[in-house]
Order: C-alpha cells, then structure tokens, then sequence
C-alpha cells in the first residue's frame, strides 16, 4: 500500500489561484469546471487541490499544511523569485506573502508562505533529531529572541514579538555583536513592515545599513540580509 494525502483548499477565484501558483513554477494537473470549480496542482512531489468558493474571507482562513523537503533553501528562492517576477517584488505583509527563512528552535530550518486566499504553507527541512521544542534559553538575548521567533514567525503576533524585541534594543545591560545587532534589527523591521508601521520599519532598516559588519561577520547573518532586501522592496512599495 502507498497512502499519501493531498489537502483541499478552498478559493475565491480558481483563475487567480492557478496564476499564483503557476508564478511559483506549479504544472497544472487537473481542472475541471462541472460540477464544481476545480484544479489539482503540482511541482515535484508537491500537490495541492483548489475549490471554488466566493463565500471564503482570507482574512479569516485559518486553513494551512505543513510541507516537508529536503532542499528548503532551494525552495525558497524558487518562490521568492517567482513571486518577485509575478508581483516586482516580495510582499511581506497582506494576502499573499511570503516570510523569511529561518533556523527555528523546533528541529527545522522553516519559512511561511500565505496565497492570495489566506492559505498557508509552512515549508520546513529537519535539521535536528528531535523536532521538540529546545529548552528556553537563559542567557537574555537568546531568551529575547528565541521568544520574538515564536511569536512572531510561529504565532504571526508582530505585535508581542515587536514589544519583546523593543525591550531588547533598549536594554542597556544586554552587550549585543554586529551580527546580534542586525539579527535584532532585523526582526523587529520585519515585524514593523507587517504590521504597517512604514516609518519605523525605514528607520530599523537604516540601522541596519549603518551597522559595520567584518566579511567573516556577513555570514552568520545572511539570512537577514537576505530578508532586509525583501523589507526594503516592501518599504519602497508602500
């Protein structure tokens, strides 16, 4: 026997639907439009079924499946490129999105991306044995984000995360690296920028631009270089 699953989402438009995924590099599989608005699509071992639905509010979606792969990173820029083609940029905030990727402190190396209907993909790789949750950290900084993480990129509260990682900025007695720095200012832009708040993310993002970082520094922190590149695109377009 050979069992797999294939989740069933609901959209409002099954032409807009394709076309997003299409961006993605999804083949179509399978459309139909009797007796009901349909489609099956695919990219690689990756399936996804779509029905019609002008009733679903993506604000209300609550609707999401977890994607296991073993090359995230690849992954990753394949729908960050395509979203970038499709839309001229990434967008960071709203319907549809796409989040950073990112080492979380559950086992995997992991990024979200929402669709124009609110559905959720939480692409992830092992990178761990054991996809426990690690215990929390004592020393304060990692404490600080290892908090802002969840909340902000398990949970999606910018708001919590946004507040532990402004007590982090603020806490004098918490000696913070160039790379820390940046991994903070970072986070608490991306934060900024979803929740709207377009004069404090430029800000942040400045001061990450200012902040010296040696070549051997850059590395560490690549990821968020990375993702300061998609912010910056959403602060233009705002």
């Amino acid at each position: 026997m050979a069992e797999r699953t294939v989740p069933i989402f609901p959209c409002r438009s099954i032409d807009r639907t394709w076309e997003f995924y299409e961006a993605l590099g999804f083949e179509l599989l399978l459309r139909q439009t009797r007796p009901n608005h349909f489609i099956q699509v695919g990219r690689e071992d990756l399936e996804l079924q779509f029905f019609g639905w002008k009733r679903h509010d993506p604000a209300a979606s609550m609707y999401m499946c977890y994607v296991t792969t073993d090359a995230v990173d690849a992954l990753y820029e394949a729908f960050r490129g395509g979203l970038k083609a499709a839309f001229g940029r990434v967008p960071a905030r709203g319907f549809p999105r796409l989040g950073p990727l990112k080492d979380m402190s559950y086992g995997v190396r992991q990024f979200l991306m929402t669709d124009p209907d609110g559905i959720q993909l939480r692409v992830g790789q092992p990178i761990a044995e054991s996809f426990e949750h690690i215990e929390r950290p004592k020393e304060k900084f990692a404490r600080a984000m290892h908090d802002a993480a969840l909340l902000g990129d398990s949970r999606e509260d910018a708001e919590a995360a946004a507040r532990v990682l402004d007590r982090l900025l603020a806490a004098e007695d918490v000696a913070k690296t160039p790379p820390q720095l940046v991994q903070v200012l970072v986070m608490r832009a991306d934060m900024a920028v979803r929740m709207g708040d377009w004069a404090r993310a430029k800000e942040l993002v400045a001061q990450v631009r200012s902040t010296t970082l040696a070549e051997e520094e850059r590395g560490a922190v690549q990821d968020e270089l990375d993702r300061l590149v998609d912010l910056e695109s959403a602060i233009t377009a705002s």
